[in-house]
């Protein structure tokens, strides 16, 4: 399944694709990712067609909320970075969703609005705000990252991360989530077998999940990328595993 094509070439590509939204699509055949057990987006299509009020948060390009066949009739998304805010807005605009582009933290909205408080990988759950705008009774369902994600590759780049593998802990959110007055009535998690079967996977990747080597620039990193590409072509796809945790709690 690997690319024959050159270091050079592959690079240049993942340099220049289009890395906005929250779709991986460009990766089809050149990485693969094994899903959690739950089916998210299912799970969440059901949990929207069932109330009239509702919060997706980070919601990247709206592509998760898009494949809900049918929206509450107040739904709200919110995004922090410009190109994505963007897309959602042509995505999901169509659909009467209101997209409201973040900067500062917290909400904007006021207390008690919606009925059902989403997120699929949020940046950082503020569970205070979520309790805040949910109504009595309200839920909060989410997929989040959980500890140590990708970090095998995270750490090929930048050396052995021990104090940031223990971020994202599911019990710590748990915690949080439970001082903040909500109850949670759901946890399970899952690891997941990655796979990267060329260089240019690895690069779009890194450009697209900036948070995983924030530093990340195909010159700066030359050296690693061309080490990675050998071990690549020599011994098969580059294998890490992502982290993750279904959390639902009601307020």
């Amino acid at each position: 399944m690997g690319d024959v094509r050159s270091f050079d070439d592959l690079v240049a590509e993942a340099a220049a694709a289009e890395v906005s939204g929250w779709g991986f699509s460009w990766l089809d055949g050149r990485a693969t990712e094994e899903r959690p057990p739950w089916g998210y987006a299912r799970l969440l299509a059901t949990r929207l067609g069932q109330v009239g009020s509702a919060l997706d948060i980070d919601t990247g390009g709206g592509e998760v909320v898009n494949e809900a066949p049918v929206l509450p009739k107040s739904m709200h998304v919110t995004e922090s970075w410009p190109p994505n805010a963007e897309r959602a807005r042509q995505l999901l605009g169509p659909r009467g969703v209101e997209v409201h582009e973040t900067r500062a933290r917290g909400l904007p909205f006021p207390d008690q609005t919606f009925e059902l408080v989403t997120a699929r990988h949020p940046i950082a759950p503020d569970w205070p705000e979520i309790h805040r705008v949910l109504r009595p009774g309200g839920r909060y369902f989410a997929q989040h990252v959980g500890p140590g994600s990708a970090f095998e590759l995270s750490e090929y780049f930048l050396g052995p991360l021990p104090e940031q593998r223990k971020g994202r802990d599911p019990k710590l959110e748990t915690a949080d989530a439970q001082d903040a007055g909500l109850t949670v009535t759901d946890l399970r998690t899952a690891r997941c077998r990655m796979e990267f079967f060329d260089i240019g996977a690895v690069v779009y990747i890194l450009r697209k999940c900036v948070w995983w080597v924030p530093d990340f620039d195909v010159r700066r990193y030359d050296r690693k990328l061309r080490e990675l590409d050998r071990e690549i072509r020599d011994h098969g796809p580059f294998v890490a595993y992502s982290t993750r945790h279904l959390i639902e709690a009601r307020r």
